[in-house]
């Protein structure tokens, strides 16, 4: 490696619940490379190692859209199971001796499983480590759903109160791309919410030590971050703007009339009992939704295309827990094609994996294992 000028470091530690040999092997045996190294939304396109001093390796990750970018160095220093030490340059950026970074991996026995330490040197100014730090952090996450005895839950935790809609939405969201979570019931502004979101809102959730709030930006970190059907419409522009437009409606019209106006009349009554009034004039109002709704569906099951997206995750909890209200089946009966499509979500396995009672128990257990990573 030549001597560079460049100072500008990152520097990372992590613990990953994995014996530290199983660990320093990931670093090493293509087919554990090929299992994870890359950021969350990408796939190795290939793995190549020597992993002696002086042998090269070779990784390439994938986008999405099919664009490939590649890496490859040379390894400094192996010293199973502690230590390695390795180059870094990314393909197509010039001079490869002004480009190359180094990487030092310290691992460490800690609490039955591995503390990882990383420190990568040798970047030309702060934007390019702080671009390197976003992209380790979820290389990491990738190691260790690989690693982890119960896979993604090990980093995937979804924060907020299980009958939450929002939450739901996310839940139902996880659990039809496949990704095994955990869930921590939490109410809105507790201090656990509060450490994550500014406004104290739910859901939030963690993917390792990234933090993520708001439903529809959760939504769209799980539909890029992981494999299985996309949350969105492929078909085209039209279909996910329609995707997005239904959405809205349920968030900014579908949820104050049904939850905030009727459901939680019930649940939280300021005084003794529901109050009539506010009741009365939600009615109308989640009429009016339905019947949006309603011909939205016309004789389709989901409100765009053939298959669910984000907006019927949405639309399923809220349907369902208006179902469960005194006002819910009088109004609902009125609707066909709502009436259809509800029957349709909740037969789904994700729906059902997400479905709490109505007093917030929510699942018997906290841990939603519906996919585990194949760790070596």
């Amino acid at each position: 490696m030549s001597t560079q000028a460049a100072t500008f470091e990152l520097e990372m530690t992590r613990f990953i619940r994995a014996p530290r040999e199983k660990v320093f092997d990931a670093f090493t045996n293509e087919a554990a490379l090929a299992a994870w190294h890359c950021p969350r939304g990408l796939h190795v396109g290939s793995a190549a190692t020597d992993a002696r001093v002086g042998g090269h390796y070779r990784v390439t990750m994938v986008k999405k859209d099919g664009t490939v970018h590649g890496s490859s160095g040379t390894y400094q220093v192996i010293e199973r199971p502690s230590f390695l030490a390795y180059t870094w340059a990314w393909d197509g950026e010039g001079d490869i001796s002004a480009r190359t970074t180094l990487i030092e991996v310290t691992l460490t026995e800690k609490d039955g499983g591995t503390q990882l330490h990383m420190r990568h040197t040798g970047f030309p100014d702060p934007a390019v480590r702080d671009d390197h730090n976003q992209g380790w952090t979820s290389v990491f996450n990738r190691l260790s759903d690989y690693l982890d005895p119960d896979g993604s839950a090990g980093s995937v935790v979804v924060v907020g109160n299980p009958i939450s809609p929002y939450v739901r939405a996310v839940r139902i969201a996880l659990a039809e791309k496949g990704v095994a979570y955990v869930l921590k019931p939490e109410a809105p502004h507790s201090p656990q919410v509060d450490a994550i979101h500014p406004f104290g809102r739910i859901p939030a959730m963690y993917d390792g030590p990234l933090q993520f709030y708001e439903t529809r930006a959760i939504l769209r970190y799980i539909d890029e971050a992981f494999d299985g059907p996309d949350l969105l419409p492929t078909s085209g522009v039209t279909s996910r703007a329609r995707a997005e437009q239904w959405y809205s409606v349920l968030d900014d019209y579908g949820y104050d009339a049904i939850v905030n106006r009727l459901i939680l009349q019930y649940m939280f009554p300021v005084g003794p009992e529901p109050d009539r009034a506010i009741i009365d004039a939600a009615v109308p109002d989640i009429d009016r939704v339905l019947a949006t709704l309603d011909a939205g569906y016309g004789k389709r099951d989901y409100l765009v295309g053939n298959a669910p997206c984000i907006a019927d995750y949405l639309a399923a909890p809220l349907l369902y827990s208006l179902s469960q209200m005194p006002e819910g089946p009088g109004l609902l009966a009125k609707y066909a094609n709502v009436q259809r499509a509800m029957k349709v979500m909740q037969a789904r396995p994700s729906f059902i994996s997400a479905e709490p009672d109505l007093e917030g128990k929510g699942d018997a257990s906290n841990v939603t294992p519906l996919r585990k990573a194949n760790a070596a």
